[in-house]
């Protein structure tokens, strides 16, 4: 990528509800790992509305580029620069009290999704809270028709 920002409908079609969320489940965390940072416009939109959090965004290296534009257009003073992360390699030799990850665990392959939880179990602090955000399915069902086609 060079000199392009991602972009993604879908990232401003969910960013409010999920943020609604985030505000409630993260109000008395203070440091939170994103993973799968994607685009970088969800890093840039829950910064500044949850100012008590450091908010860490990560992706794997060939997204890096993407985020960094983001960030540059919309810096934040608790928002860092984006961490290489590779779910399926080392992770940082840090520690969050929170994570975040939104529509990454249906497109990955099964022994990833795997490794994400492990390693977010290895850098998690006593009593971290997880919140992912996806497309699931509920007794087999998707909950929404948009789900459905998002998975599609």
């Amino acid at each position: 990528m060079t000199g392009i920002k991602p972009f993604s409908q879908a990232c401003i079609n969910n960013r409010e509800p999920i943020a609604a969320v985030l505000e409630r489940v993260f109000r008395d965390r203070r440091e939170v790992l994103e993973i799968g940072s994607g685009t970088g416009q969800h890093a840039i939109f829950f910064a500044p509305r949850l100012q008590h959090l450091y908010w860490q965004p990560s992706d794997r290296a060939e997204n890096l580029p993407g985020i960094r534009a983001w960030l540059d257009e919309c810096p934040a003073d608790n928002l860092r620069q984006p961490l290489e992360l590779d779910v399926d390699r080392a992770w940082p030799r840090t520690s969050y009290d929170a994570f975040f990850t939104a529509n990454t665990c249906h497109i990955m392959a099964w022994p990833s999704v795997v490794n994400m939880f492990a390693g977010i179990a290895s850098v998690a602090r006593p009593g971290a809270t997880l919140a992912i955000y996806g497309p699931f399915k509920y007794s087999g069902n998707f909950t929404t028709a948009s789900n459905a086609r998002f998975d599609a």
